[in-house]
């Protein structure tokens, strides 16, 4: 469990606040607009109404307490630069910025975010690779060109043991559950496990080594 301050509460910080409190994590919600924070007042550990491009007001939040600090400002890009800043100045020990073009993520870096993120942009590229074949069902970007994919075994694989489809050694491709028709999943299945036409892989795997196999067999 963390601490963690959310500063602004488009859709993006709304989302980020539910499930954080359903991580049973502590969290503290901030927003201009008070709108913006009513539904949450029953759920979040403690919320407050203000403007935190107001140092005085940032100051009284007490950044350097929490584990976390979120600067979630979609709109005004100028003034999630300055909490940004501010934040860092008054001592947060990590604080995650939210951008939407590779300028403002240079900005923020350079200003003292420690991460920044690009929910618009992960969704999108996400979204590209799993709606781009039928045979894949979920996606999940990992580094240097790797992800998480849930696909359907290819026809050669199916009825031969995990072991004897030499998946892994064939493909660089690594099995690391099996979701089966009932929608529970086996973690890393043993190598005699035999593959089923009707159930789904989840796979680590090369995006452009994956991509090609699974074109090849759609």
């Amino acid at each position: 469990m963390k601490s963690v301050l959310i500063i602004g509460l488009g859709r993006f910080g709304h989302h980020l606040a539910m499930k954080m409190l359903e991580l049973h994590n502590d969290v503290m919600i901030v927003d201009s607009d008070e709108t913006k924070v009513a539904d949450l007042v029953p759920y979040a550990t403690s919320t407050k109404i203000g403007d935190c491009t107001n140092p005085e007001v940032l100051r009284g939040l007490g950044v350097a307490n929490f584990d976390i600090v979120f600067v979630c400002i979609g709109t005004n890009f100028q003034s999630s630069l300055e909490i940004t800043s501010l934040a860092k100045e008054m001592g947060a020990k990590r604080v995650v910025s939210k951008a939407t073009r590779d300028i403002q993520a240079k900005f923020l870096l350079r200003n003292g975010a420690d991460e920044v993120i690009y929910p618009e942009k992960d969704i999108a590229e996400e979204g590209a690779v799993r709606y781009s074949m039928d045979n894949i069902f979920d996606y999940i970007e990992m580094a240097d060109g790797y992800g998480i994919y849930e696909i359907t075994p290819i026809p050669i694989w199916c009825g031969k043991s995990i072991r004897e489809s030499n998946i892994a050694a064939t493909h660089r491709i690594s099995i690391l559950g099996i979701k089966k028709e009932d929608g529970t999943t086996n973690i890393m299945p043993r190598p005699d496990y035999v593959i089923n036409a009707e159930e789904h892989l989840i796979v680590l795997a090369n995006h452009n080594e994956l991509m090609p196999l699974l074109k090849k067999y759609k």
